[in-house]
């Protein structure tokens, strides 16, 4: 999510034509309904609010300074690529890989990559 929020930043920050984001805010979207089904189902509906207030404020703070914007840009592939390490290794210490195929971890992989 932080990462579809800094892409999203970053094209309007620069004036990136409307058609070259237009999916973001709809991944975003769709994240947050999960996020928010994730934290009512697992009873944390009190760690919503904080959630929101943490990515208003990241919002808000990536475009304070020119080189903010420019670093959460470059850091998102950093973010991205650790995310997937803490997915596998919370996989390899559950010893159990559920409904995750070996098609998803490939195109995630790829588009991460």
């Amino acid at each position: 999510l932080f990462s579809f929020l800094v892409f999203l930043r970053y094209q309007i920050y620069y004036g990136y034509p409307l058609q070259t984001y237009l999916e973001y805010p709809i991944i975003i979207a769709q994240d947050v309904i999960l996020l928010l089904f994730i934290l009512r189902f697992s009873g944390n509906m009190k760690r919503a609010l904080f959630y929101a207030v943490t990515f208003g404020g990241g919002w808000y703070v990536l475009t304070l300074r020119k080189w903010i914007i420019d670093l959460a840009m470059n850091l998102c592939t950093l973010i991205s690529a650790a995310s997937k390490l803490a997915q596998l290794r919370c996989l390899w210490q559950a010893k159990d890989s559920g409904q995750v195929s070996a098609l998803t971890w490939s195109m995630s992989a790829y588009t991460c990559a």
